[in-house]
């Protein structure tokens, strides 16, 4: 659990630590969002968040970078390192500071520093978030609060096994039959990965729910390729076939992506590389397509590996991977009653679909890419600045 540092009053239940959402900073826009974290868990967010602000101009390339900010963006935040997350529900003892309750219509949104004080000597030691575009959130400021075991003991912490679970695996359409925002954050996380492990070349999806569903997202953010007859489905242009060879022949990124000191530029020409799903459970395809999409760990963040692979990797927000790797049972009634083993009924209801594809959050995406190294190379660099609109 997590104390005031000034008076020692308990801020929390008592919470156990899991990797940061990927879609922390992505909501859907004048859409009121769940809570980002589950219950009894917290995340802790390395890089710099919320006030003070600096535009870009004040701040130049090199001041921008050690913020963990690589490209040109209209304001850069000076504000803590390490501020840990937790669900609203898991908060106690604080109350909100009335002005420092901003916001643009339907909550608050901390543009104001800390709105929280301690119940017990009135400290300033968090901020609530759950204005309309938010996942609800309150964020602890490292230096209020102190880490205290809370005396209970710990459940097992999240591993590879849990994704296999059926409710670990979140589905891409809401209820009331819209994509799901976590959704379309995390295909804007990983498509700014897949940009810059690639060089922004044309790529091949595999066959199946890969390409039905992030096919469109992905069409709509590389080069179209050139053409072919066979092999795996083509989402950037009618392109198929394997790019690994193509890929070494141009002197192409590694799963380091593409820093300055890669030698690729516009010159590499538009190889095509293959894509390929694999994470624990899954057999990695033969032969190893180029880049592999894998899923995070859910208590580190880390993407998954095969042991001693070191090819490119992009990593997927864990419950969106486990949905394309084990997608289960896709009907809203599950067979019961005389009808044997295996076999499915055919009068289903049918579900309500979008009224669109899916499409990445360009918020996420944008947001993602700034924050790689690799953006810095005159090739993404390029790429990035002739979509962007400050």
């Amino acid at each position: 659990m997590f104390t005031c540092a000034g008076c020692g009053t308990e801020l929390t239940a008592p919470v156990s630590r899991v990797a940061l959402p990927v879609h922390t900073h992505y909501g859907a826009w004048e859409e009121l969002h769940p809570p980002l974290m589950q219950p009894a868990t917290y995340a802790v967010e390395p890089l710099p968040t919320g006030p003070p602000w600096r535009k870009w101009g004040e701040v130049g390339e090199d001041e921008a970078a050690r913020q963990g900010v690589y490209a040109p963006v209209y304001s850069v935040s000076f504000g803590a390192r390490n501020r840990i997350v937790i669900a609203p529900g898991d908060s106690r003892s604080m109350s909100l500071i009335p002005e420092k309750c901003a916001g643009d219509c339907r909550g608050v949104d901390g543009r104001d520093g800390p709105n929280l004080a301690c119940e017990g000597c009135g400290r300033a030691v968090a901020t609530r978030r759950d204005d309309c575009g938010m996942w609800q959130t309150v964020w602890l400021e490292p230096d209020a609060v102190e880490r205290r075991p809370s005396g209970l003991p710990a459940g097992p912490p999240p591993d590879w096994d849990d994704l296999e679970c059926a409710e670990h695996r979140v589905p891409p359409v809401d209820p009331d039959g819209s994509w799901s925002p976590r959704w379309e954050a995390a295909l804007g996380v990983a498509l700014a990965h897949l940009v810059a492990v690639t060089g922004n070349r044309p790529v091949t999806l595999p066959a199946g729910p890969v390409a039905e569903l992030l096919g469109h997202a992905v069409a709509r953010n590389l080069p179209a390729g050139p053409v072919s007859v066979s092999g795996p489905v083509s989402v950037s242009g009618p392109v198929s076939g394997s790019g690994t060879a193509a890929g070494r022949e141009a002197g192409l990124g590694t799963a380091a992506g593409l820093g300055p000191e890669s030698g690729l530029g516009p010159e590499s020409g538009l190889a095509t590389w293959s894509v390929g799903l694999a994470g624990p459970g899954i057999r990695v395809p033969r032969p190893r397509p180029d880049v592999l999409l894998v899923p995070r760990h859910p208590l580190t963040g880390d993407p998954w590996r095969p042991p001693g692979d070191e090819g490119a990797v992009v990593p997927l927000d864990s419950g969106v991977w486990a949905y394309l790797a084990h997608p289960g049972e896709t009907s809203p009634l599950p067979a019961t009653g005389v009808l044997p083993e295996g076999v499915l009924r055919d009068d289903y209801p049918l579900p309500q679909r979008p009224w669109r594809l899916l499409a990445a959050d360009r918020h996420a995406f944008e947001g993602t890419l700034v924050r790689l190294p690799a953006v810095r190379h005159p090739r993404l660099r390029g790429f990035r600045d002739a979509r962007h609109t400050p």
